[in-house]
């Protein structure tokens, strides 16, 4: 079989429409999209063209769409941005212990500037409630930041009803919602954030441009000099074939979001299903139905997840053991950690991600080989061959660790 490929929250492949777009820009309309001439013009009706199409997939306005060069970027330019802007109220950050690294290491950044940052714990299903933020929230509180979906797990927070808090507490809130643009309906009015961020290549476009919500009349400071362009908020003459790529990748998925959704989610149950029925003693991470429709991430008693993802390449399948920007590390997930797994569980965790180009046969095939790859490395662990009784037990928080610790569910995703 052709190479399957289930690592989709790392990365996106380009779709064919997306590259047909992008073309044009890396060819004859090469202008500048700040010069007045012709060539400007025409980059310039696609700079607005895109930003439109962004804002219409989070039900926002055009003036209130920032490009940026990437998710990791829109999300510094949001947290460090309003904590500069709002040093004379306060120095205050609440977040979450389980946010991807360009929101952690963004707080621990502004911590060796004298920011004081609260790390909201999830629980053992990787959720939290609403309540917990406005319990944190105090006088000096400036900004509070809590990802739309968990890139690992794929855990969807409980947005609209944090952002109602906030509002309530006159706090600013922004949400890195990387993994959920595209997959889940966004209306960002409705959820009441005031600053959201996104990446192109997440949503099948290419790499290196993501954006920023910015809700009108909120006020941050720039992180980049030396130019007047997006309304002065980031200099630097914008990525226009990157920009166009968002804008038509915005566009599609917006049109096909309900009938995609629902297509990986049955793909996603289905791989599951399988997973629990051929393979003992092996669980589901994140709560079974508050998560996204595209996302499994299983840990395996008694395996490490590094020999299951080198085997599952031998056999053509790509997929992962969490976030693709700490895949070089060899420490266990913080995200699984946070949500009271042991170290060993956490190490034998694997994502799988699908996307739109996912098929049954794929799954059929992941299926076929997985099983075989789980004996075969359990052979190998003196600690699964000894008497099932003799085995130690592999901490879980209030949750025990079987193949039937969950059912997978049919509830709601988002």
């Amino acid at each position: 079989m052709k190479n399957v490929y289930m690592d989709n929250n790392a990365t996106t492949p380009v779709r064919a429409e997306v590259r047909e777009k992008v073309l044009p820009f890396l060819g004859g309309k090469f202008g500048n999209p700040s010069s007045v001439h012709w060539a400007g013009r025409a980059a310039h009706a696609a700079l607005d063209e895109a930003r439109e199409h962004v804002a219409r997939i989070l039900g926002a306005k055009d003036r209130e769409v920032v490009f940026t060069g990437s998710g990791s970027e829109a999300d510094n330019m949001a947290i460090k941005g309003a904590c500069f802007a709002l040093r004379k109220k306060g120095k205050h950050i609440i977040t979450t212990a389980v946010e991807h690294p360009a929101v952690l290491e963004t707080c621990r950044d502004l911590e060796k500037h004298g920011a004081d940052v609260t790390y909201l714990p999830v629980k053992p299903d990787g959720t939290m409630e609403a309540a917990e933020v406005g319990a944190a929230i105090r006088d000096d509180t400036v900004l509070v930041t809590i990802m739309f979906a968990n890139n690992e797990t794929g855990v969807v927070f409980p947005i609209k009803e944090i952002g109602a808090v906030t509002r309530k507490k006159g706090v600013l809130f922004h949400t890195d919602a990387v993994q959920a643009v595209g997959k889940l309906p966004i209306r960002v009015e409705e959820l009441g954030v005031d600053m959201l961020s996104l990446s192109g290549h997440k949503l099948y476009a290419p790499k290196g441009v993501g954006a920023l919500y910015i809700r009108s009349g909120v006020r941050i400071e720039r992180l980049i000099s030396g130019g007047h362009q997006e309304r002065n908020r980031r200099a630097g003459t914008e990525n226009i074939p990157g920009i166009a790529g968002l804008g038509e990748a915005a566009r599609l998925a917006a049109q096909e979001i309900d009938e995609e959704s629902a297509r990986t989610k049955r793909l996603r149950d289905r791989l599951e299903r399988g997973i629990f029925e051929k393979v003992p003693r092996c669980r589901r991470n994140g709560h079974p139905e508050r998560r996204l429709p595209n996302t499994s991430n299983i840990s395996f008693e008694y395996i490490e997840g590094e020999g299951i993802l080198l085997s599952l390449d031998m056999e053509g399948v790509a997929a992962s053991s969490g976030s693709a920007c700490t895949s070089g590390s060899l420490d266990p997930s913080h995200v699984l950690l946070a949500m009271g797994l042991s170290h060993e569980l956490a190490h034998g965790s694997v994502r799988l991600s699908l996307g739109r180009d996912n098929t049954d046969a794929e799954v059929d095939h992941v299926l076929s080989v997985l099983p075989g790859i789980a004996e075969r490395l359990r052979a190998m662990s003196p600690l699964y061959n000894r008497r099932p009784e003799e085995r130690p037990a592999l901490k879980y928080e209030e949750l025990a660790c079987s193949t039937h610790a969950h059912d997978i569910g049919d509830g709601h995703d988002h």
